[in-house]
């Protein structure tokens, strides 16, 4: 056993304090625990950062991203644009609502969705094959890095097609819209959707936003977010004069987030710019720590960057180590690292539902035989981010080609 195991850096910790304990505490002691004026708070606070007209918060990103596309109009038989390079959830919302995802592949540098391959595709639309229309877009920033949204919203406006942001990764920066116009991810679009797991840049434990300038799709998601009842029904337990009627007008979702979780979100909110000074801090370090490692490929770099994620990619052909091997032994090491993302076409849901071959996205595929993510969140310290520099430059040396003692474990 190796003795740094004894000090093992986690790959993902939440940023927990004693201000999220006492928003928690203060609700807990109000009587009220579910959705209520703390969440409301909290979605006027997102809405204030962030520009937008609209924020909903909901109980993941997930729900998020399924309400945007039914309140754009996805339905049964129609496609979204959006890349195999991506968790579960970008995809799975699609099929909720009976549409089928039409997968573009990344660009090989950014990891996001190929802006040329989005303008391709909605200039030539569906093959016969795949059928349907193309109903709206689906970027997804990966990591935290932007997508050129530039073109990308160029090439929506010039087809009619609305786009909603999967911005899970990407709170809270800013990038380029039309126009050059700056402005944060999540707000470019028809819609956009932040995440609040416990791993991402700031957490209410499990729990999202979405945010929208559609006075429409706000009002679409508030409804179906709670029951499709026709009004917030949230405070009819708590005064005698509160109306207890309500209708429902749709059959809609139990998708609200809970004031206990947005104490936390707001206590959280307070300190994601200081949070994101941190991320930023640690990437800047590995970057100029694996500059000269000829034998790692760094993640495109930007100063619009979230750093939700660091990734880094091993050059095949100068390790006698794979990816999986290189994993094992970082963890071996002491070092908790993971690997983003498992293409969603090579996954066997997709792959038996719609006939895809590993080959067919070849720079996702090449992408993940490749990567592994390494820690990057605000408490991990000076001292550990030393220690995942010193334990990677350690393994990949050890089995870099040319080597005399290169291939041996350790």
């Amino acid at each position: 056993m190796n003795p740094n195991t004894e000090r093992f850096i986690p790959f993902a910790l939440p940023s927990i304090g004693e201000e999220e304990e006492r928003g928690v505490v203060e609700v807990l002691r109000s009587g009220w625990l579910t959705t209520g004026p703390v969440a409301k708070r909290f979605e006027a606070e997102v809405a204030a950062l962030v520009g937008s007209r609209h924020a909903l918060a909901l109980n993941s990103a997930t729900a998020g991203l399924h309400l945007a596309l039914e309140a754009v109009g996805v339905g049964a038989g129609d496609r979204v644009l959006t890349t195999p390079y991506t968790f579960a959830a970008s995809a799975e919302v699609i099929r909720y609502l009976g549409a089928s995802p039409l997968f573009l592949d990344i660009d090989g540098e950014t990891l996001n969705i190929d802006p040329s391959g989005v303008e391709e595709a909605l200039s030539r639309g569906p093959s016969p094959r795949e059928g349907g229309s193309i109903r709206a877009v689906l970027p997804v920033h990966v990591g935290g890095l932007p997508c050129r949204m530039e073109r990308i919203l160029a090439a929506c406006a010039a087809a009619g097609v609305p786009l909603v942001e999967d911005a899970a990764h990407a709170f809270p920066v800013r990038t380029e819209g039309l126009g050059g116009r700056r402005a944060y991810c999540g707000t470019l679009g028809a819609a956009g959707v932040y995440s609040f797991y416990a791993t991402k840049t700031i957490t209410t434990g499990e729990g999202g936003m979405l945010v929208t300038d559609s006075d429409e799709i706000a009002r679409r998601v508030s409804l179906m977010r709670l029951h499709g009842i026709d009004r917030e029904v949230w405070n009819r337990y708590v005064s005698r004069d509160a109306e207890w009627r309500y209708e429902i007008v749709e059959a809609g979702y139990k998708y609200n987030l809970t004031d206990i979780a947005a104490a936390i979100g707001r206590a959280q909110l307070a300190k994601a710019a200081d949070f994101l000074e941190r991320r930023r801090s640690i990437a800047a370090r590995y970057l100029a720590a694996f500059a000269d490692a000829d034998y790692l490929r760094l993640p495109a770099a930007s100063d619009d960057h979230a750093w939700h994620l660091f990734t880094l990619r091993i050059v095949e052909d100068r390790l006698t180590i794979d990816r999986d091997e290189m994993v094992r032994s970082l963890m071996d090491h002491g070092i908790g690292v993971s690997v983003h993302f498992i293409p969603l076409h090579i996954m066997p849901y997709y792959r038996n539902a719609y006939g895809f071959k590993p080959e067919d996205f070849p720079n996702a595929l090449q992408a993940y035989r490749t990567i592994f993510s390494l820690p990057i969140y605000p408490s991990l310290t000076d001292e550990q981010v030393e220690r995942v520099v010193a334990g990677v430059r350690s393994v990949a040396e050890r089995h870099r080609r040319g080597r005399p003692d290169a291939g041996r474990r350790g």
